[in-house]
């Protein structure tokens, strides 16, 4: 079963002028997930959870501490939702979805037609990404990362872009993904509802790039924004923000 492990994590920015401090972007973070988990960083912005994203894919390194991926000694495939959609233009919806992938073009393009049949655009794959809508778009990134069968799925904020109505779609589709795949999942956001609509747990991350609660969440899928569990459990985490602006004087800006 694969095992992400984040130890003592942190990540220290120089300063941008001789006058200014080194920015800590994250400090000290330790936790683990293990298995098919939907775990959620969730914080106000400036809170570190990107950056960390950015760490677990390799695109960056911490200043200490480190990351490690087990999966039966295999080298991990790392899948990425970005908050735009980073399509390439001049291929199609298909082709978009294989030019990330390296198997034979006959197994690929059939992974490929499985994601877009999931997420609804089955029908699109010869279209190009300027005939989409921007959720359709983002709907594409999200059977795209899935097509690559990764063993660790990274999202950050991918719904941030979107309007109300849009975004709670695709939440919907998302969780059907996930229930089907039970792909590991690290997501961003800093919409706290979206968190316990998605999550299994939810880390909540402060200001200064440090843990103040790691939250279970064990609601029954699908969930809906509407629904009562969803909105009480919301409240509870927005009141333990409450608590952390009141410990952490930096937090209350935000």
């Amino acid at each position: 079963m694969a095992l992400l492990r984040f130890e003592n994590v942190t990540k220290v920015f120089p300063a941008l002028t001789k006058n200014d401090k080194p920015i800590r972007a994250i400090d000290a973070v330790s936790f683990e997930m293990e298995g098919h988990v939907f775990v959620t960083l969730v914080g106000p912005s400036g809170c570190g959870k990107s950056t960390l994203l950015n760490i677990t894919s390799g695109v960056d390194s911490p200043t200490s501490g480190q990351v490690s991926f087990a999966q039966n000694g295999a080298a991990p495939r790392i899948g990425y939702v970005f908050q735009d959609p980073r399509l390439l233009p001049w291929r199609s919806v298909l082709d978009n979805l294989l030019y990330v992938s390296d198997e034979d073009k006959a197994t690929a393009s059939q992974k490929a037609q499985t994601y877009l049949d999931m997420v609804g655009l089955g029908s699109f794959a010869n279209l190009y990404p300027g005939q989409l809508s921007g959720g359709m778009q983002q709907r594409v990134g999200i059977a795209r990362a899935f097509s690559v069968d990764p063993d660790l799925l990274l999202m950050d904020e991918p719904f941030s872009h979107l309007d109300a109505i849009t975004a709670e779609g695709l939440r919907e589709q998302l969780q059907d993904i996930w229930n089907e795949t039970r792909k590991m999942v690290l997501f961003v956001t800093h919409d706290v509802r979206e968190a316990v609509e998605l999550s299994n747990r939810v880390i909540m991350m402060a200001p200064g790039g440090r843990i103040f609660a790691d939250i279970e969440i064990d609601l029954p899928y699908p969930r809906r924004a509407s629904d009562r569990a969803v909105a009480v459990l919301q409240a509870e985490i927005l009141g333990r923000f409450d608590e952390m602006r009141a410990e952490i004087p930096s937090a209350k800006t935000g």
